[in-house]
């Protein structure tokens, strides 16, 4: 049941609107506001599915509603009610956010109309909100050991901020995840993220692919191509295994987060990108610092927050959730029953040398699915999950 709220001085009007509104499907839910502020308290206490709201109104106009609710609850539908002097504002809270404005008096077709859409577009919102939740299911971190929890209260402190963060730890332990935490509770996370892993880019070829170039610039570059951070402009860029790019391209991301500006391989034009940096590695970057394979001012520029994720050797007690975990995610996109594993097997795995980390770990849980038991046993760990 959609409830709407008619925010407007003139009685007559909100009785108008009330009526038209209660023919059209009786079943909606509606509420009265004889002002601006009194609508704010309502918006701020309530979860409406639509708002009406007039434009010229006592203590609070329709203007600085509009502007309020954009940024307390943006999913609201807002519709501006003017008279004929105010078609102008009207038009310009289209600008602001708003959804449609509606002329008084009020007609009956487009006033019925405008609340069928503004229904929809709600219900759409919400929809995409859900599928987003959904997705961002495949980057969920799974564990609650002191380890685990302690990333995950650094990434709510530090996720709205545009912070760059440097993330470390050994091959296979989820550095990944991280940076996608990060981006998707950030303010930018409607705007791309980009991962760019350096360690798979020829040397030759990074400071193309994070910068792009211009027509003509070395031999196979047969038309403009913009680069990385240009394609990551107003969200987030993922730089991964960082501590394998060559000192000339480090030199041009260091320029990139001094300046915030880029140039295309090949030409000498800056272009402005608005750009969070975050960064992985698996290596010890103070030792390559110091054998002068990383610059130091990068590393500064870099770690501004730290980030350190640990082996699966040292959070053994999140292993029965991982295990559960990969268990339900690996029958569901290989459609094959989920299985058990016995109390002896699971102990077995949490005593074993996981040197591969969490991707080794999601491999053996595998391999036991296809080739254990209905009850994955301490035999078939015996089995299947040596070296």
């Amino acid at each position: 049941m959609a409830k709407i709220l008619l925010i407007e001085d003139e009685a007559a009007i909100r009785r108008v609107l009330k009526k038209i509104i209660s023919e059209e499907n009786d079943a909606y839910e509606l509420e009265e506001a004889e002002d601006g502020l009194a609508g704010i308290e309502l918006i701020q206490k309530n979860d409406y599915d639509l708002v009406f709201c007039d434009i010229k109104m006592p203590k609070m106009d329709g203007v600085e509603v509009l502007e309020k609710v954009r940024k307390i609850k943006p999913e609201i539908p807002m519709v501006m009610i003017s008279g004929h002097g105010d078609l102008d504002t009207a038009v310009n809270t289209m600008r602001l956010g708003a959804f449609d404005y509606i002329s008084k008096p009020p007609d009956l077709n487009r006033l019925l109309n405008t609340v069928r859409n503004a229904l929809d577009k709600k219900e759409l919102v919400v929809e995409n909100k859900r599928l987003k939740k959904k997705v961002s299911k495949s980057y969920e971190m799974i564990g609650e050991s002191d380890e685990i929890s302690h990333i995950k209260e650094i990434i709510e402190k530090v996720a709205a901020t545009d912070a760059r963060v440097l993330i470390t730890g050994p091959n296979g332990t989820g550095k990944e995840l991280v940076a996608h935490w990060l981006h998707e509770k950030s303010d930018r996370s409607k705007a791309p993220m980009i991962e760019v892993n350096c360690a798979a880019i020829p040397s030759e070829l990074i400071e193309s692919e994070l910068f792009g170039h211009v027509k003509g610039s070395f031999t196979g570059a047969n038309k403009d191509r913009a680069g990385k951070f240009e394609a990551a402009n107003g969200g987030t860029i993922f730089l991964d295994e960082i501590g394998d790019m060559s000192l000339s391209a480090q030199a041009k991301v260091l320029r990139a987060l001094q300046e915030n500006r880029v140039s295309r391989v090949g030409s000498d034009k800056d272009i402005k990108v608005n750009v969070r940096v975050l960064a992985a590695t698996n290596k010890d970057l103070k030792k390559e610092i110091a054998e002068g394979r990383f610059r130091e001012d990068l590393y500064h520029r870099l770690a501004v927050i730290l980030i350190k994720v640990p082996a699966l050797n040292d959070r053994r007690d999140d292993i029965p959730l991982l295990v559960s975990h990969f268990c339900k995610k690996i029958a569901e996109e290989q459609g094959m029953p989920k299985k058990d594993f016995s109390k002896g097997a699971i102990k077995m795995l949490q005593e074993y040398d996981w040197t591969g980390n969490i991707r080794e770990l999601r491999n053996v849980v595998e391999r036991l699915l296809i080739l254990g038991e209905k009850e994955v046993s301490e035999n078939d760990v015996k089995l299947f999950a040596s070296k």
